[in-house]
């Protein structure tokens, strides 16, 4: 056994004890039920952890994260995830945080081939593709790739507002509000971008769905 698999297991080991000396109910409490008030739909980049940077602990956010935080209307995961964070939890808030410097967005941002994460990332590129005279104007390269990342956070949101889940929750005037967000990597501040929809009329006419 490696050094470092060993480690995981004392570090989880000292973890339940600090938990415990605590409150010695710790973990029965927190087993019998979840009731987090939002949803993270964010990148899988293992610098950006949803509980620690805004502070939560374990049992107030129900989280989803993928490459570049996409929300894909075809990804029957991120469905699952949805319906049951909106019709079994009942959250509040949903968060899409994509982050600077993230990995999947700057390799949008090329031509080159990485695997079978290219069908992937072609997702990514269409958001690029729908914004190309923005972007193409920034001669900076690197605020290029910043407002890049913003403009895909925003165009998620938006993606996630016209979901059939989304929508029907709000046809039931469920309280449910979705927002975006930017996480930075070199500061570990979080930047609103002020995109929060709280209804399907905040949506184009075309999307919303007569259910």
């Amino acid at each position: 056994m490696s050094e470092f698999y060993r480690k995981l297991i004392e570090n989880n080991e000292k973890w339940v004890e600090s938990k415990l000396s605590d409150d010695p109910e710790y973990f029965i409490r927190l087993s019998k039920s979840q009731k987090p008030p939002l949803l993270w739909i964010g990148c899988s980049d293992s610098r950006v952890p949803a509980n620690e940077i805004i502070g939560a602990q374990p049992g107030e956010v129900f989280v989803h994260r993928n490459i570049a935080n996409m929300v894909v209307h075809s990804d029957m995961n991120m469905l699952s995830v949805l319906d049951y964070a909106v019709n079994a939890l009942k959250v509040k808030h949903i968060i899409v945080c994509g982050h600077y410097g993230c990995g999947g967005i700057k390799a949008a941002m090329t031509n080159s081939s990485i695997g079978i994460i290219d069908n992937w990332i072609r997702h990514i590129k269409d958001v690029y593709r729908f914004h190309k005279a923005e972007l193409d104007a920034i001669q900076d390269e690197t605020d290029r790739f910043n407002r890049f990342v913003e403009i895909n956070v925003t165009e998620q949101v938006y993606d996630l507002a016209k979901t059939s889940i989304v929508q029907a929750a709000w046809k039931e005037d469920q309280e449910l509000h979705v927002h975006g967000w930017v996480y930075g990597l070199k500061s570990g501040y979080i930047t609103d971008l002020k995109v929060n929809l709280s209804s399907n009329k905040d949506l184009d006419e075309i999307y919303q769905l007569d259910l």
